[in-house]
């Protein structure tokens, strides 16, 4: 398990570059929830911590073609990606986020 931060420097709604394990990873908080996914779209190796959150969707979108992925399970929400992103099981223990990385 790696730490990779107090959920409190992570805003809600943005999406941020970290890494865990030596991996590129973006964390997306949306309220109290975290979530975390591979740091590249599925349709072109790009960084998703480029690219928008929409809160009420649950989804990030990939700033260069548009592919949005679900936060809560990595999955394409638009085209024109149709794989998944990876994500990783978060917990938050005494204020701190840590993703369970292989």
């Amino acid at each position: 398990m790696s730490d990779i931060g107090a959920l409190e420097d992570f805003s809600p709604g943005v999406a941020h570059a970290v890494t865990a394990g030596g991996r590129r990873l973006v964390l997306v908080r949306i309220g109290d929830d975290v979530y975390v996914l591979d740091d590249r779209c599925s349709h072109e190796d790009f960084p998703l911590s480029e690219g928008e959150v929409d809160e009420a969707g649950g989804t990030i979108e990939c700033a260069r073609h548009g592919a949005a992925f679900s936060l809560a399970t990595g999955e394409p929400e638009s085209f024109p990606a149709t794989q998944p992103v990876r994500r990783f099981e978060v917990t938050v223990q005494e204020g701190r986020v840590r993703v369970v990385s292989e």
